[in-house]
């Protein structure tokens, strides 16, 4: 059998699918949450590599950073240039290569992903072309699955009936993702931890309906003071030392040092 990749084509079908913006997941804006408190962006030249949607870019964009969306899927940078216009912001479109980023060393301030290291086999070529091209003092971010979730057991099954939507996926503990990132010189700053909202059967269930032609509601809420209720502890356990090491997904920013 073929080794499985995750290429062009995977995502070029999948961002084509006949689907409105607003019937996409986003990332209930974690990561602009998760710079906001760290840093002041305004003015930042900030890079979102593998940008698909851009709905990150456009946040930081409105808050004043010079955001760029990178790549490789035509069809994703459309979706990209249509959340940029709906929301009246300027994003610089880039088509390139993760691994060959069309950027002078040092001259990006921020350098972010989601979904996207998972992707590579071998995940630190993309990780020191990110180093390359930040900026000393600047900040890398990444965000990816983690692997002790039940997200991880149902992605590897599909992968071995070859029917995942990416071809081919990995994931990543919060001390292997530390330990990639210092190899390229970065160092890691702060961990963050995420658990699926709404929850990932109700996801699953909703995608199922939709092939079958029922559309469902994106984010359901049948009882307010409930919702609410999980909502306030799921955030607690997030933002405690569970949240990187049981949520389905962990993110780390990293620092990259100034030369003394």
């Amino acid at each position: 059998m073929a080794e499985r990749t995750s290429g062009r084509k995977h995502w070029d079908d999948f961002w084509k699918r006949d689907r409105d913006l607003d019937e996409i997941y986003d990332n209930d804006g974690r990561i602009p949450e998760e710079l906001l408190k760290r840093m002041d962006i305004r003015d930042a030249v900030v890079m979102e590599v593998g940008a698909a949607t851009a709905r990150d870019s456009v946040i930081l964009a409105k808050n004043g950073a010079v955001s760029v969306a990178l790549d490789y899927s035509h069809e994703a940078l459309r979706l990209a240039r249509e959340a940029a216009q709906r929301a009246g912001v300027h994003l610089l479109l880039v088509c390139g290569d993760a691994l060959a980023l069309p950027f002078r060393n040092g001259s990006i301030d921020l350098v972010f992903h989601q979904g996207v290291l998972e992707h590579f086999r071998d995940p630190l070529p993309l990780l020191c072309e990110n180093a390359r091209v930040v900026k000393e003092g600047g900040i890398v971010l990444v965000d990816v699955p983690q692997t002790v979730h039940i997200y991880t057991l149902i992605k590897k099954a599909l992968i071995t009936m070859n029917v995942w939507f990416a071809g081919w996926e990995t994931q990543f503990t919060e001390g292997q993702l530390a330990g990639l990132l210092r190899e390229t010189g970065l160092e890691p700053e702060v961990t963050y931890g995420r658990f699926f909202s709404p929850s990932l059967a109700y996801r699953m269930f909703r995608e199922l309906l939709m092939k079958l032609g029922i559309k469902m509601p994106l984010r359901p809420v049948l009882l307010p003071p409930v919702h609410r209720l999980r909502r306030s502890l799921r955030r607690r356990i997030e933002a405690s030392f569970l949240g990187p090491r049981l949520g389905y997904i962990v993110g780390i920013i990293a620092g990259k040092k100034r030369d003394t």
